[in-house]
């Protein structure tokens, strides 16, 4: 069976190479060396990587996140590009749901970075195995959006998120979706139908976990 999360992985500490320390990101307050060091404290600090989901331990976590980043960059990359042995994330099963929604995104983060960009042509089965985690991102992260999204992706399936209300559907391939619903709507390409009011408050809504 293949493994989407390592050649994510992979390519994505290529890329990280290629590109340098300082690069440009989508996240507007990271280079590519913070991105590096959010990916080497979510696996390898678990005393840091709790604040990136509780508040009250942020701090902790952006003072490692910081140091982790000072680290010589080529180092950095190759933390990344390995798999922890010990880390439970490591486990083969564990690391696909765990590891490959969060490495395509961040694989994305920095290839949609710079004018041009253009979206890859997945295999349809990697495409199918972003869709696997589509529908339960779909309703975290829309649970509290103020309509009913139907999310679809062609000859892959449909989701169900959102509030209640007015319908919004939400179209794409699953790699588009992904990158949608963890909160990168301004660079991906999906299509929103519904009332204007509703699709313009979803482009720019907080979404993600």
């Amino acid at each position: 069976m293949p493994r989407y999360a390592d050649s994510e992985r992979h390519a994505l500490a290529d890329l990280l190479l290629t590109r340098g320390p300082e690069a440009a990101t989508i996240i507007p307050e990271w280079a590519t060396r913070h991105l590096a060091a959010h990916l080497v404290i979510r696996e390898r600090r678990p005393d840091a990587a709790a604040g990136i989901l509780l508040r009250p331990l942020r701090g902790h976590t952006e003072r490692v996140q910081q140091a982790m980043a000072d680290r010589p960059y080529p180092q950095l990359v190759e933390l990344v590009r390995h798999r922890p042995r010990w880390s439970p994330l490591s486990l083969p099963p564990v690391d696909e749901l765990a590891n490959l929604t969060e490495f395509f995104v961040h694989h994305e983060d920095v290839r949609r970075a710079v004018p041009g960009w253009q979206p890859r042509q997945l295999p349809e089965d990697h495409q199918a195995a972003l869709w696997k985690r589509v529908p339960s991102l779909a309703r975290m992260s829309l649970r509290r959006f103020p309509a009913a999204l139907l999310v679809q992706a062609p000859n892959h399936g449909e989701a169900t998120g959102g509030a209640g209300g007015e319908q919004v559907r939400l179209v794409g391939s699953p790699a588009e979706l992904t990158m949608f619903l963890f909160g990168r709507q301004r660079v991906a390409r999906v299509q929103l139908v519904g009332p204007t009011a509703l699709t313009d408050q979803l482009r720019t809504a907080k979404l993600g976990l």
